[in-house]
């Protein structure tokens, strides 16, 4: 016993040897308790478990001077940044993770220190911790709150995805609506209009395989469907009773419950934990509450499988794209 305490202490230490502190000029970060709203310099969002695996993917607007981080298609993490400044400016474009280095000094300017460096391009281009005086201010890189730098590291992969939309570089239909989920690939405005009764839309063809998140938005009194990042379906959805949602995360488990789900009819009810530790209906009331078509509800109850995330939210979901902050092919 003495003998694993110690490998255990050994391992703590060697990691926490690896973390590199926060400079004293940095921005340390400030986080807030809502995904959607201004952010002021410094502040961030961060709630990883409302879609805890599928790819990840980075958006940065640069006129916006704010980040969005998505996994599965779902909205983790926000957070303010600092780009390039005038004659310095970030490039737009879209970009792989090539390098992550949590202890990084700049070879370029001076030995700064980058804590929780990841490198973009061979040219210079990173995203990591550093001052956010509230406006562009880099050489380039993306400056991120040194909290918020922690955690994006740890979330992302070599190899990931970064969008930065700069006004003038042509990006992909997904940086065109950063809100809590991302855009298709074949956006239209139409798609944002608001469901008839009963209504429904059902697209598995968009991405057939990878895990599946759902989104019910009582603000938006819709259903969202999203399997590997990619939105495969939508309905209309009426709640009844008094009250919201809330805000809340539920797991799909293995086996049912023994009882017929009350939104597909003929099927046994999924066994449904709840991951947030907020207060708020349960999956069983929840479902009590909500009616949709029920050929959509049979739709998914197919598609999901244990592992499968429900979010459940009081948020609008579904924005107009902002032709100011990103463009689109």
């Amino acid at each position: 016993m003495k003998l694993l305490a110690a490998l255990a202490l050994s391992l703590t230490l060697l990691t926490a040897s690896q973390a590199m502190e926060k400079p004293s000029f940095h921005t340390k970060g400030i986080p807030v308790s809502k995904p959607t709203g201004t952010l002021k310099p410094g502040e961030y969002w961060w709630n990883p478990q409302v879609s805890p695996s599928g790819p990840v993917v980075v958006l940065v607007s640069v006129p916006l001077q704010v980040m969005h981080v998505y996994r599965n298609g779902i909205l983790i993490g926000r957070s303010t940044v600092s780009t390039g400044s005038s004659g310095n400016a970030t490039p737009g474009g879209v970009f792989t993770i090539l390098e992550k280095k949590e202890r990084h000094y700049s070879k370029k300017y001076d030995n700064a220190p980058m804590p929780n460096m990841q490198r973009l391009t061979w040219t210079g281009i990173a995203m990591h911790s550093g001052n956010l005086p509230g406006y562009p201010a880099s050489h380039g890189c993306i400056r991120l709150p040194y909290d918020f730098s922690q955690l994006l590291f740890a979330a992302t992969a070599k190899g990931g995805t970064v969008v930065v939309g700069n006004d003038k570089t042509p990006v992909p239909h997904l940086a065109s609506n950063p809100g809590l989920m991302l855009a298709p690939k074949d956006f239209t405005a139409g798609m944002l209009r608001p469901l008839a009764h009963n209504e429904y839309d059902w697209h598995p063809e968009r991405s057939s395989s990878g895990p599946v998140s759902i989104v019910i938005s009582s603000a938006d009194q819709a259903a969202y469907v999203y399997r590997n990042g990619n939105p495969i379906g939508r309905a209309a959805v009426e709640l009844t009773g008094r009250g919201g949602l809330g805000n809340q995360v539920f797991t799909l488990l293995s086996g049912t419950t023994g009882r017929e789900s009350r939104l597909a009819p003929g099927r046994q009810a999924g066994r449904w934990m709840r991951v947030t530790s907020n207060r708020g209906p349960d999956a069983d009331d929840i479902a009590e509450r909500l009616h949709m078509n029920p050929e959509f509800a049979q739709k998914v109850y197919d598609t999901v499988s244990p592992g499968a995330t429900v979010v459940v939210t009081d948020q609008p979901v579904a924005r107009k794209p902002r032709p100011s902050a990103v463009l689109e092919n």
